[in-house]
C-alpha cells in the first residue's frame, strides 16, 4: 500500500492548474496506486494528482462501488439539470458546504496505459468527475459557493486546527454559474 499525505488548502499547488499527462509510464502508474490507496485509506470519493504535490491532469474515484481513474479528463454536459447538496475535500478534512454541480456529466480521456475512457456519471458520480477536475483546473470547490456561503465557509476553515493562517487566500475568478463545486468523504 502507498499512502501519500494529502496537502491541506492553502497549500499553492491546489490553485495551480496541473500539467497535461504526456508519458504514459511506469511512473504514471505508480500515481494512479497512490492515488487509489491514498484515497481509500482517507474513506474518499475522489482524490487527484494535486492533492498529493503532483501538478498533472490525473484523478481517482471511489463511487457507487464503482473504483477507477482518467488521465487528462475533459468533461462534457449532456443537459442543464443541477443538483445541490452536501459537498466536501479530503484537503478541507471534515468539512461540507452545501454546493450547486451539474447532474449529468460524461468525462473523457485516458487511462494509465494511454487506452481513451469514457465515464458516463449522473448523481454522485457526475458531482465527483466535476470536483476533481476542478482540482486539475485549480479550482476548490469552496470557489463554486456563492459569495455568502463562501465567506461563511472561510470562517469555518480559518476556524480549523489544521488550517496555516500564513496562507494567503483568494477568490477564484471563475463563474459561479452552471458547473459548481463538490467533495467525497463519505
Amino acid at each position: 500500500m502507498s499512502v501519500m499525505p494529502i496537502h491541506l488548502y492553502g497549500d499553492p499547488v491546489l490553485r495551480t492548474p496541473a500539467e497535461e499527462v504526456t508519458s504514459y509510464d511506469k511512473e504514471l502508474r505508480k500515481l494512479v496506486k497512490d492515488l487509489v490507496d491514498t484515497m481509500r485509506d482517507e474513506g474518499g470519493a475522489g482524490l487527484a494528482a494535486p492533492q498529493l504535490g503532483v501538478g498533472l491532469r490525473v484523478f481517482a474515484f471511489d463511487v457507487d462501488d464503482v473504483v477507477g481513474h482518467i488521465v487528462n479528463p475533459l468533461l462534457e454536459f449532456p443537459d442543464e439539470e443541477l443538483q445541490e447538496g452536501p459537498e466536501g475535500c479530503l484537503s478541507l478534512p471534515g468539512l461540507y458546504f452545501d454546493t450547486v454541480r451539474r447532474q449529468n456529466v460524461i468525462a473523457k480521456g485516458f487511462n494509465e496505459y494511454g487506452d481513451p475512457v469514457q465515464i458516463v456519471g449522473t448523481g454522485m458520480m457526475a458531482r465527483c468527475l466535476q470536483h476533481e477536475t476542478d482540482h486539475l483546473d485549480g479550482i476548490i470547490f469552496i470557489d463554486r459557493l456563492d459569495k455568502e456561503a463562501r465567506r461563511a465557509a472561510l470562517e469555518e476553515i480559518r476556524a480549523q486546527d489544521w488550517y496555516d493562517d500564513n496562507v494567503k487566500v483568494k477568490v477564484s475568478p471563475h463563474s459561479q454559474s452552471g458547473n459548481q463545486g463538490l467533495f467525497f468523504k463519505q
